[in-house]
């Protein structure tokens, strides 16, 4: 008799039998289930079936849980959808709900580390749109699913258990968008609520607010029209007991007391969530499964690690005459004389024990120098900056550049280049349905090639890591770029050498190489990265005492427990990152690290302002140019040309850009000012013999007929007028189908009645078939004429003469 994996059956009167997995065998155990339900049971045995993990046989209890935020209902449920998963939960904020799924294998993966995988997709549908690709239905992620993603990512990872190497898969579903709540920090809470309601091992939950300031009120979780108007964006993750566990921002520059106070603001509200999650696993009765093992060093091996390596390494980590590169040489020569030893000794151990033993003797080492001797690696005190240099103007031909040096191992290139507002960065209508943002006119973009590590690898698009540096570079910098800018800014951050905090240090190349190209910046921006080195009480889990390290290296990240990014001007804060590998820090550090970070951003403001204190007056000689044209309604198809030939011809033949900036005005991006110089030939040389007059309303005037059609005669009032139709149904008062037989005849001249133009194209109306009824009417003549201008200044009108 074979039974579905996962099918636990009882043989009542013979033996029990336990068997797993139905859930895990898919669409096929389902069929064989159906199968055995067919088949007689075996002579005196009754067959009872009952679900095993993540699978359920009979529709299990749905619960919910109302928790409110900042004045709103948020909702959580559970138990109803995609009960499968090891856990999963419906989140949902007025009409935007969100569901969550979250599956970890059972079995370890050959990782070395926690093989989380988190994906945040947004559906077309859950916005009632369809998307616009040619294949109408979502492809690959974008830039807001993959940041959001790692939003989530950086907010659940700290709270897995060490050495928990299993693969761990989270899910986000959007199941309504209403556009007013952003589904993001529903997705954060979902994640959370689907994890502690799973059997996967997790030290959670937590809960996720946005939070938002207008008009100096503090606002949680903000609407989308609130969000318009917000000067801040700070999504704050906390944990139980008023714990933090992830920030990120952007601000409008806004005071350092008033973001101090968004983000207690923020903790405090969490609470609210993390007890309704809690709530849900206590009427659940929630049981973590046992893993087979976590992947932690034997107590055994570390020790007899420290003992042959301990002297080796502190004469290493003492020693600041090291660089990145030589640091790293010497102690992975000790590291292999050190394994071979131990494998030696320990002949039955695993690779992966022998290779943690090391890393654990080393990183408490490295940890104890900074909590016990206030040491850090390249000899600097626990507050200093490393050696800062600035230049600017690398290349002539480049619209703006820069080069920001921190230290011997840290170099950025930054360059700026300017396009027309058609360059400007288009969402997609789910994006824009969701958050609202159509375009966007400045970018950064960050590279991370692999020679700045001195490693080998493919160079390929851009990663989930680029991205995220590049986004929070740009929210340093796009708070004080100017509104009204009148070209698509693109800055590009090159890093040359890394050696800790390429992101902030992308934000200080950057704001050089922006004043660099003249763009009138408000203000200057710094960035720098603070690291943390904790303590901890092995039985309470508790902080017993800690260190705050400004402008970190890469090995202080790598066995640090946070890395905590703030950027902006003397005056306020832009942009804040934190991640965590704690499960929570106290709001104390957290405000002693943004003290800490202010200090040192200043200091780096005042090395950046020795270089280039303010922006350039003026744009390079080298970069575009824009000038707007004023074509007025009338002469909107002469300057076009028919199906848009003329404005394809222009750009075809200078290379400028030519948009629309309303009825009567047009701008016309050159990427030269020689460009421009032709650009202004060829829109005067179409432009030379189509002047206008200003013509009276019901005035009758002179026409000569240029061309019989058979639809009507072509006329022209005056000589350098373009000719315009008087149609067969104006000519006369009878019904003809053909001009000629009235007589007409090229070069005849015809009085007409003027009628204004047609509001839709401009064309003027004109009618010899009204002046056929008697009336009194008066003949004018032109002579006073104008034309399309070239420069945005509107020609004044003169007027007719009897």
């Amino acid at each position: 008799l074979f039974l579905p994996t996962g099918v636990m059956a009882a043989a009542t009167g013979c033996r029990r039998a336990v068997l797993s997995g139905l859930a895990g065998s898919g669409g096929g155990a389902a069929a064989r289930w159906r199968r055995l339900l067919l088949l007689p049971p075996p002579d005196g045995c009754v067959l009872r079936m009952a679900p095993a993990r993540g699978a359920a046989a009979e529709p299990g209890p749905c619960r919910t849980v109302t928790v409110e935020v900042g004045g709103r209902k948020m909702e959580l449920s559970s138990g109803k959808l995609a009960r499968f998963a090891d856990g999963s939960a419906v989140v949902q904020l007025g009409d935007t709900a969100v569901m969550v799924t979250a599956v970890s294998k059972t079995k370890p993966s050959a990782s070395q580390f926690m093989p989380l995988v988190v994906d945040y997709r947004q559906k077309a549908a859950a916005a009632g749109r369809i998307p616009t690709n040619y294949l109408r239905r979502e492809l690959g992620a974008t830039d807001k699913e993959i940041l959001t993603s790692r939003v989530i990512d950086r907010s659940i990872r700290p709270l897995f258990p060490v050495g928990y190497f299993y693969d761990t898969q989270i899910l986000c579903n959007l199941l309504a968008v209403d556009g007013v709540n952003d589904p993001d920090i529903l997705a954060i809470n979902g994640a959370s609520a689907a994890l502690a309601l799973s059997d996967i091992p997790w030290n959670g939950p937590i809960g996720a607010v946005r939070v938002g300031l207008v008009d100096g009120e503090t606002i949680v979780n903000p609407t989308r029209k609130q969000m318009s108007s917000s000067a801040l964006n700070l999504i704050v993750a906390g944990a139980p007991q008023n714990q933090v566990v992830m920030l990120e921002a952007t601000a409008e520059n806004i005071l350092q007391q008033d973001f101090c106070h968004a983000i207690k603001v923020g903790v405090k509200q969490t609470q609210h969530i993390i007890q309704g999650i809690q709530q849900l696993v206590k009427e659940r009765g929630v049981v973590k499964r046992t893993v087979q093992k976590f992947f932690i060093a034997p107590e055994e091996i570390v020790e007899c690690a420290k003992k042959l390596a301990f002297d080796k390494i502190y004469a290493v980590f003492t020693d600041s005459s090291h660089d990145k590169i030589s640091r790293d040489e010497a102690i992975n020569k000790i590291r292999l004389e050190t394994e071979e030893q131990l494998k030696e000794k320990f002949p039955e151990a695993e690779p992966y024990e022998i290779m943690e033993s090391f890393n654990v003797v080393s990183k408490d080492i490295f940890r104890n120098l900074v909590l016990n001797e206030y040491r850090r690696c390249d000899g600097r005190d626990l507050t200093s900056l490393r050696d800062i240099k600035c230049e600017v103007n690398m290349f002539k031909m480049l619209h703006g550049s820069a080069l920001f040096q921190r230290g011997q191992t840290q170099v950025v290139l930054c360059t700026v280049t300017f396009d027309s507002l058609e360059s400007s960065v288009k969402s997609d209508v789910i994006s824009t349905a969701v958050s609202g943002i159509k375009d966007k006119n400045f970018m950064l973009h960050y590279e991370f090639p692999p020679y700045a590590t001195n490693e080998i690898g493919k160079v390929t698009g851009i990663n989930r890591r680029e991205l995220g540096h590049g986004a929070l570079a740009e929210k340093a910098l796009k708070p004080v770029i100017p509104q009204d800018f009148p070209f698509t800014i693109r800055v590009t951050s090159e890093v040359l050498e890394s050696n800790g905090s390429s992101s902030m240090a992308s934000a200080c190349g950057g704001s050089l190489a922006l004043m660099d190209a003249g763009v009138p910046v408000s203000n200057a921006v710094a960035g720098v990265a603070i690291g943390l080195i904790t303590k901890c009480n092995l039985e309470k889990g508790d902080i017993v005492d800690y260190r705050l390290l400004t402008d970190i290296l890469g090995i202080e990240d790598y066995y640090g427990d946070m890395d905590f990014k703030m950027a902006g001007t003397n005056k306020g804060v832009t942009a804040l990152q934190v991640d965590l590998k704690l499960p929570g820090i106290p709001i104390k550090i957290v405000m002693e690290a943004i003290q800490q970070a202010t200090a040192a951003k200043r200091e780096i403001l005042q090395i950046m302002n020795q270089t280039l204190a303010k922006p350039r007056p003026n744009r390079k000689e080298s970069g575009p140019v824009v000038e707007t044209v004023h074509v007025p309604l009338s002469r909107r198809l002469r300057f076009v040309g028919p199906g848009a030939y003329n404005l394809k011809k222009l750009q075809a033949q200078t290379g400028v850009t030519v948009s629309q900036l309303d009825e009567e005005t047009y701008s016309v991006f050159a990427p030269t000012p020689s460009a421009m110089h032709e650009a202004r030939e060829f829109i005067h040389e179409i432009c030379k013999d189509d002047q206008e007059v200003n013509l009276e309303f019901g005035a009758v005037y002179t026409a000569t007929i240029t061309e019989i059609r058979d639809s009507g005669v072509m006329v022209k009032l005056y000589p350098n007028m373009t000719p315009v139709l008087l149609h067969n149904s104006q000519l006369d008062q009878r019904k003809i189908k053909h001009p000629s037989a009235l007589g007409l005849e090229v070069g005849q001249e015809i009085q007409v009645k003027y009628f204004g133009r047609d509001p839709t194209d401009g064309r003027m109306r004109l009618s010899r078939k009204i002046l056929q009824s008697p009336a009194t009417t008066v003949l004018k003549t032109l002579t006073d004429k104008n034309s399309i201008v070239l420069g945005g200044t509107v020609p004044q009108s003169s007027t007719s003469s009897q």
